[in-house]
């Protein structure tokens, strides 16, 4: 037996109107979780300015925010051109009104042996992912400071960025920046009634994970029900309800957390020690 299922996609999970006059910038806000969280903010009454480098991807967000009758807007934004920030800040301004809502969504991952990462694969992963929270943040918070306006952010952040783990080590310390990031301006910015968060999902399957991604989750997914504490993977939908809880007025009290929804993965299961299989051969296996 299974964690129980939550209620179906579409299903509200805050009041009617909670983020009513609010503006959301969601980064990589067109596909997987980023999409989830999209329309989610949407369904809660927050006009969503979806950011990606992906043009389809950005339809498709507009298309699934229109479909419940939200508002939306798409920007062109490749996260690693931190020159352009402002810019982007500027048009969904001009579009929506300030920005008072931001979720750092969109990332970078791979899986190698920490000794065959590349200076540039480590530079890569650091400008995709801690380098676009801070100066997305910083940005965000300026123009908040400057008109005295309350606001949210919430840092989509991942299990190995709190535990650290095998394969993804440049990635996990990156994301262990963004979770310290939290903490640091969340303390920072309180006083200003800006509040920060992170997010961490656990198993989460969609269809834009990239190849490799898609391979290890489809693996696990497999076997899910003897090898996880909830005995099923998480929906899309229920990662956008704690991001949309995070950033409503229900969250009030809450900042500077890391909240992990991984239906327990992240806990010890067994008191019997199963056979240790080495990364190389894990990542070998997933590139069948």
């Amino acid at each position: 037996m299974a964690l129980p299922e939550p209620p179906p996609t579409g299903t509200a999970m805050l009041p009617q109107g909670a983020l009513a006059g609010r503006v959301a910038l969601v980064t990589g806000g067109g596909s997987g979780l980023g999409l989830a969280i999209s329309v989610e903010l949407s369904r809660a009454g927050a006009a969503v300015a979806i950011a990606s480098r992906d043009p389809e991807r950005r339809r498709r967000g507009l298309e699934a925010v229109g479909e419940v009758g939200g508002k939306a807007i798409q920007l062109e934004l490749d996260v690693r051109q931190t020159g352009s920030y402002a810019e982007v800040f500027d048009a969904v301004e001009a579009e929506l009104g300030l920005v008072d809502l931001l979720v750092n969504n969109a990332a970078a991952n791979f899986y190698a042996p920490a000794e065959a990462v590349t200076p540039k694969g480590y530079a890569t992963l650091v400008e995709r992912i801690l380098t676009p929270a801070y100066f997305l943040s910083t940005e965000m918070a300026r123009r908040l400071l400057a008109q005295r306006q309350a606001g949210a952010i919430v840092n989509v952040v991942s299990a190995p960025g709190i535990t650290g783990g095998p394969g993804v080590a440049a990635n996990a310390a990156a994301k262990a920046g963004v979770i310290n990031l939290t903490k640091s301006l969340a303390a920072e910015w309180a006083r200003d009634g800006i509040r920060v968060n992170a997010a961490a999902p656990g198993l989460f399957p969609h269809g834009d994970d990239d190849p490799m991604t898609r391979a290890g989750r489809v693996a696990f997914r497999d076997g899910v029900e003897a090898t996880t504490v909830a005995g099923r993977v998480g929906r899309p939908h229920e990662f956008a309800w704690l991001v949309a809880y995070l950033c409503s007025p229900y969250a009030a009290y809450l900042t500077g957390q890391t909240i992990s929804l991984d239906g327990g993965q992240s806990l010890p299961a067994r008191i019997d020690a199963g056979p240790l299989i080495p990364i190389r051969d894990q990542i070998a296996a997933m590139g069948r």
